[in-house]
């Protein structure tokens, strides 16, 4: 085993990472950025280097300066976290080269599995079933030809995408341009390629991924899986295990089972999540595979007793896995919340210094979090605030501590989208664990025309999160119904259509909307 590492990332996830070597005796090394230097994850390391300035770029994406931190300080290993480089076959090459151990898989591996088009294609390989879709990267001559052949709606991804971002729905062939258009610059932006491609899009479905661990000496097992259908513009809300509510026995097995069946075919070696869409009729297509440790590794943690990182560490050590498939075994049933820093009626970011904070305490709920009093919430990097867990010996009891745990929480100085979350716990769909990736939009409409009506009656309260009752709270209230009422009217003054009303298409020209009055404040 290592006997001190290297962490390649910063907030909550570093805090994690740093908790887990404690325990095992790992001296930790942290890097941060200027605007970091008082963070959490740098208070908690046994040492602390700062690697650049603000933007990822010049910091925690700064390759060379990276490696010259982990030679100075000797660490022996760099743990990526997730997102920054921990998906970057570069980088894990350059590791291997310097002598530091990269923990995570195989480059080779990493770079096969993030290229949104080659996946597919060795998904299918090793027998999995695939989502009709292209097979090789979409031009624009060459859009509307593909597009007909699969029909509508369709999702146009971007190739090397990752985290939700890069995907849109198209609904028409009046759309597919302006939204290819769109996407190739997001793309471009935040991936460094504007290779695209097409995917049918599969209507109330449910996202639902699970968790792998390989070692070096060919054993791989799978930790069961996750619903993660709880979705806002493609991003993960609401993370639960197992799915035991949804998915008969028989299709958990399944998915399991091919999950586990890639893994094997592509010789996998770390942590990594295998995505699927499971439609209402229990018809099962792969999605993607993320060839890193997940934001919500939480959840099965709780419900399995082990330790991702340990297990990580241990086989990028080149241990063998300590546990065999037949004893891993699962209690209960855990639930996540994620935590962003925005209005949680308008959607808009929210940045500030913390002037008060009350994190939620108590047996089986779990924070993960760099949180504390005086810490500054910005806007340089991902927004994910904390990640709020709960475990319950079935899935009511679950919804019930979690419910309890975001009523606790308590934060001044920055909004937060925590009332948001407590109303998804609350919708009827949500308990009957009847819902899909198509709710959110639907449930944000149901929330808004309620929102309209509280103001109409003139109730303005304290949602005990941050916010202000009085003069501020009115504001922004009358800011929310202003940018509701106008979406409303730009949604009823389009021109009439014979398709059938779709809650993703008001809900997409409403958040672009809310995107152009974001201006300069969007994340970056």
């Amino acid at each position: 085993m290592f006997t001190k590492i290297l962490i390649a990332n910063r907030g909550e996830i570093a805090c994690r990472i740093i908790r887990t070597c404690q325990r095992l005796g790992i001296k930790t090394v942290a890097i941060y950025s200027t605007v970091d230097q008082e963070g959490l994850h740098v208070k908690l390391a046994d040492e602390a280097y700062l690697v650049g300035e603000a933007p990822a770029h010049d910091s925690y994406l700064n390759m060379a300066k990276i490696l010259d931190v982990a030679k100075q300080s000797g660490a022996q290993a760099i743990h990526p976290g997730y997102g920054f480089l921990s998906e970057n076959a570069d980088f894990a090459r350059l590791c291997q080269e310097s002598g530091v151990r990269f923990v995570g898989p195989d480059p080779d591996v990493m770079e096969k599995m993030g290229d949104k088009i080659r996946s597919r294609k060795l998904a299918r390989k090793a027998g999995l079933p695939v989502l009709p879709g292209t097979d090789e990267a979409v031009t624009n001559e060459c859009a509307a030809t593909k597009a007909w052949e699969l029909g509508f709606p369709l999702m146009v991804k971007a190739a090397e995408g990752g985290g939700g971002i890069g995907i849109h729905i198209i609904e028409s062939q009046e759309e597919l341009l302006p939204l290819i258009d769109r996407t190739r610059k997001v793309a471009e932006s935040a991936f460094g390629s504007s290779r695209l491609f097409f995917e049918r899009y599969l209507k109330d479905a449910s996202h639902i991924e699970v968790q792998l661990i390989g070692d070096q000496h060919g054993n791989l097992i799978h930790l069961h899986e996750r619903d993660c259908s709880v979705q806002r513009r493609n991003q993960k809300l609401v993370e639960e295990t197992r799915s035991t509510a949804k998915l008969t026995p028989k299709l958990r097995r399944r998915v399991c089972n091919l999950a586990t069946k890639l893994g094997k075919f592509i010789g996998y070696t770390s942590t990594g999540t295998v995505e699927f869409l499971v439609s209402a009729d229990g018809t099962v297509f792969f999605l993607e595979m993320n060839t890193r440790l997940q934001v919500e590794h939480g959840v099965t943690e709780m419900v399995t007793g082990l330790d991702l990182v340990e297990l990580q560490l241990l086989v990028a050590a080149g241990e063998p896995l300590p546990i065999t498939q037949d004893e891993v075994s699962v209690n209960g049933h855990a639930i996540e919340v994620r935590v962003y820093p925005e209005d949680p009626e308008t959607f808009m970011p929210d940045s500030g210094k913390i002037t008060d904070l009350h994190q939620p305490e108590g047996e089986h709920i779990r924070i993960d979090s760099a949180l504390c009093n005086g810490y500054t919430v910005g806007l340089d990097y991902e927004p994910l605030m904390a990640k709020i867990m709960a475990w319950g010996e079935d899935r009511n009891q679950a919804i019930k501590t979690l419910q309890r745990a975001l009523l606790e929480f308590r934060i001044a100085g920055v909004k937060c989208n925590v009332p948001l979350l407590r109303d998804v716990l609350a919708t009827k769909e949500f308990i009957a664990a009847t819902h899909h990736t198509g709710s959110m939009p639907i449930w944000i409409e149901e929330f808004q025309t309620r929102f309209l009506n509280k103001c109409a009656n003139g109730k303005m309260s304290n949602n005990g999160n941050g916010h202000k009752n009085g003069q501020e709270n009115g504001e922004r209230e009358i800011a929310a119904a202003i940018g509701v009422s106008m979406a409303l009217a730009l949604k009823s003054a389009q021109p009439l259509a014979t398709t059938a009303f779709s809650p993703w298409r008001v809900y997409g020209r409403r958040e672009q909307l809310l995107s152009r009055s974001m201006g300069n404040r969007g994340w970056r």
